[in-house]
């Protein structure tokens, strides 16, 4: 059994859709928070549910007596560990649900799975880790020591929670690295969507950085690929680990982490252009200055990912942004 935790949330739903279909049995938990359209998440669950091999419970990682009863009643051999409190610019007006959500709910996990014996956890990490890092491509083998967001700071702490429990106990983990996700059933949040519904109703789009901001956008699809694939194949020591030339990436515990990013950074004004010609109209554009917390370009180095799991984003943003529109236009009935 595979616990996907935040099964109702964009990647979480579609990594257990994506296990589903693989003949996985699947346990689903996730808290419905109503960060966001809380009929957008049991649309998602309702999908799930249609096949017999998968169960939810509606719970919270940061219960800790909830999730202690979760593992010990369940029993899962590995944890894809995908929920979380999302967004950037949320975390600077309600900074404790972050860590509420997102350390105190890791820690939850990585106890129930040192407790019951899990083959491998993979979690969620972002590309909001690398902070005000400069050397690009961004590597998982340079240091991130400097995050410029309270939620890119729990991402990191998750990070180190890992490696920990990983020397400590030799819990398999390994963390993956996401860069700027999109694709159907995409958070109402998102930029994508925001852009979307506002050109289709002929308002105003708010454009950061006046839209010179580059994100190394990748499509859904292509991230679940890499989940999987890393999901069954855990986490091992690194023997030529060495402290006094550290490898931030590996450990002589069983701890990894990997980008997962597209490779080819775009342009936000490129994103919006390909977006009227999915829908046929011209945006209307209010450009702003960067905000805080924001970061001006992300670009992954995905060459471990390639090389160990033996794929790499791939999907073009012309046909990602195409997928989205058709499933926006289906799904909102337009």
């Amino acid at each position: 059994m595979i616990l996907v935790t935040g099964c109702a949330g964009f990647i979480g739903f579609h990594v257990a859709l994506r296990l589903l279909g693989d003949g996985e049995i699947v346990l689903g938990v996730d808290n419905l928070s109503p960060y966001y359209d809380v009929d957008l998440k049991r649309a998602r669950l309702n999908l799930l549910s249609k096949t017999p091999a998968f169960t939810f419970v509606q719970s919270d990682i940061a219960d800790a007596t909830a999730m202690k009863e979760l593992f010990a009643d369940n029993q899962p051999t590995h944890v894809a560990h995908l929920a979380a409190q999302a967004g950037v610019r949320y975390s600077l007006v309600n900074p404790r649900v972050y860590v509420d959500s997102n350390v105190t709910g890791f820690l939850n996990i990585l106890e129930g799975c040192r407790q019951h014996g899990v083959k491998h956890l993979v979690y969620a990490s972002s590309s909001s880790v690398y902070g005000l890092n400069t050397k690009l491509p961004f590597s998982e083998h340079d240091n991130v020591d400097h995050p410029v967001s309270l939620y890119a700071a729990t991402k990191k702490a998750n990070e180190l929670m890992a490696h920990t429990y990983s020397h400590l106990f030799g819990l398999p983990s390994t963390g993956l690295r996401f860069f700027t996700v999109y694709g159907p059933w995409g958070r109402p949040d998102m930029a994508l969507t925001l852009f979307t519904k506002a050109i289709l109703e002929g308002e105003p789009i708010e454009v950061f950085n006046e839209g010179r901001m580059q994100r190394d956008f990748t499509y859904v699809d292509d991230i679940v690929e890499g989940i999987v694939r890393v999901l069954h194949r855990p986490a091992v020591p690194n023997p030529d680990w060495r402290a006094d030339a550290a490898d931030c990436a590996t450990s002589r515990a069983p701890y990894r982490l990997y980008n997962i990013g597209n490779r080819a950074p775009i342009e936000l004004l490129r994103l919006i252009e390909i977006l009227e010609g999915c829908l046929g109209k011209t945006a209307i554009k209010t450009l702003l200055p960067m905000q805080p917390g924001d970061v001006p370009l992300t670009s992954a180095d995905v060459s471990d990912l390639a090389r160990d799991v033996g794929f790499s984003p791939n999907t073009p943003i012309e046909t990602g942004v195409r997928k989205f529109v058709e499933w926006y236009r289906g799904y909102y009935e337009l």
